[in-house]
């Protein structure tokens, strides 16, 4: 049972209680991420969520660190396009110490400038090391490709430029526009009573903002396609196509149909591209919801002389999905693997609070496993039909490669 609880100042609780366990797991979302900068902030969301690991009024980095590590807990933290979550797993004799470290995190953050150069060169390195792993970036290249410089197309991370501007005032600017009561949810999973929501209300249902909650713009589909030369031993290829938004009614559908296509290994990608014709040892899609639109991604890797078989083998495989739909195995077997993934999914506290933090953040409504099992059960060919027109139908593909040049 999921308890709900809204305090005057707008902020939302949401709290599991999961008996059979030791440990609580406590999350705080803000419903900030790359989408909500531009041109001058890219990365701060993710350099912000970097920033409140490294000390506070009265806590140095140091101290956060060995205020968990001394009560075998676990705290860390993840930006993505349209979120930030920071979150500690402890056992439930420590849940109220690690509520307070977090809230101490979360308000008392110093932004102490010494500290900002520091950690500035660490993700100058983390940038670094993405650039320098191809099989990642050209999944930021399909979405620059898909969305052009709207700024779901921009990068998580930012760049050295952008990050180089950044000051204490900056981020709290970026802080006291984003982080608004409206915009945090705090996520809490475990072996823990109702009523600690009420602690939960004591450190973060009182603070308030002048800003008001901003409108996000939807970006336009742009089929283009983005190429980058890099010596590399592979070629790495994403083909996107139009997708769902998060509260889409036919997610499921699209879910089940992903799972078909290439999310798992007796998926058509895997079969025709690595089991058959040994293309590639990597190659998969997957399916990204955001609040108002969606993205299907593909990729493989192969070496360059074969990355025209390998695109053909991809085109063909989208366009027999789209000729033929499903098989009814494989619309029953994929519904069945949905279903025990789902139920897997929900075995550990980390996962729990997980899953209601950003159904509360962007959805604002929660679903049982029963509830989600019959809109699984619920999905038909005739659905999936539906989606495979709404998704390969509506606009042509983007793509991104990073390939060394041919010669």
């Amino acid at each position: 049972m999921i308890e709900k609880h809204t305090s005057n100042n707008g902020l939302r609780i949401v709290l599991e209680k999961i008996p059979s366990v030791r440990s609580v797991t406590i999350g705080v979302w803000v419903l900030t991420g790359s989408r909500n900068e531009n041109d001058l902030t890219n990365g701060i969301s993710h350099f912000i969520e970097h920033m409140f690991f490294k000390g506070t009024k009265t806590r140095t980095a140091t101290d956060i660190a060995e205020a968990f590590d001394s009560i075998g807990g676990q705290v860390n933290a993840f930006t993505s396009k349209e979120y930030t979550c920071f979150y500690a797993k402890v056992l439930d004799t420590h849940k109220e110490h690690a509520l307070e470290i977090l809230a101490d995190m979360f308000f008392n953050s110093s932004f102490d400038p010494d500290e900002m150069e520091r950690e500035k060169k660490v993700v100058y390195e983390e940038i670094k090391m993405y650039e320098d792993t191809p099989d990642d970036i050209v999944h930021d290249l399909i979405a620059r490709a898909s969305y052009g410089n709207h700024p779901l197309g921009y990068p998580i991370l930012g760049t050295e430029s952008h990050l180089k501007t950044f000051t204490p005032e900056t981020l709290r600017a970026y802080i006291n526009d984003q982080y608004i009561p409206e915009n945090v949810v705090i996520s809490v999973a475990g072996n823990v009573e109702k009523e600690f929501i009420y602690k939960v209300e004591d450190y973060f249902g009182h603070y308030e903002s002048a800003t008001k909650k901003t409108d996000i713009i939807k970006p336009s589909f742009l089929s283009e396609t983005i190429e980058r030369h890099k010596e590399t031993e592979q070629a790495h290829l994403c083909i996107g196509y139009n997708g769902l938004s998060v509260d889409s009614n036919e997610v499921y559908s699209l879910i089940i149909l992903n799972n078909v296509l290439g999310g798992s290994m007796s998926s058509r990608l895997f079969q025709e591209v690595r089991e058959k014709r040994g293309l590639a040892y990597s190659v998969f899609s997957y399916h990204s919801s955001f609040l108002d639109n969606g993205l299907l991604t593909i990729y493989a890797g192969t070496g360059k002389e074969q990355l025209p078989l390998l695109k053909e083998t991809i085109e063909n495989t989208v366009e027999t999905l789209v000729e033929k739909g499903l098989t009814d195995k494989e619309l029953r077997n994929s519904k069945e693997q949905l279903k025990g993934s789902l139920m897997l999914s929900l075995e550990s506290t980390n996962s729990r609070m997980s899953r209601n933090g950003r159904n509360e953040l962007l959805l604002k409504r929660h679903r049982t496993l029963d509830q989600m099992i019959q809109e699984i059960d619920a999905v038909s060919h005739d659905s999936i039909k539906q989606v495979i027109e709404m998704t390969f139908g509506s606009n042509p593909p983007a793509a991104a490669l990073i390939a060394p040049k041919m010669e």
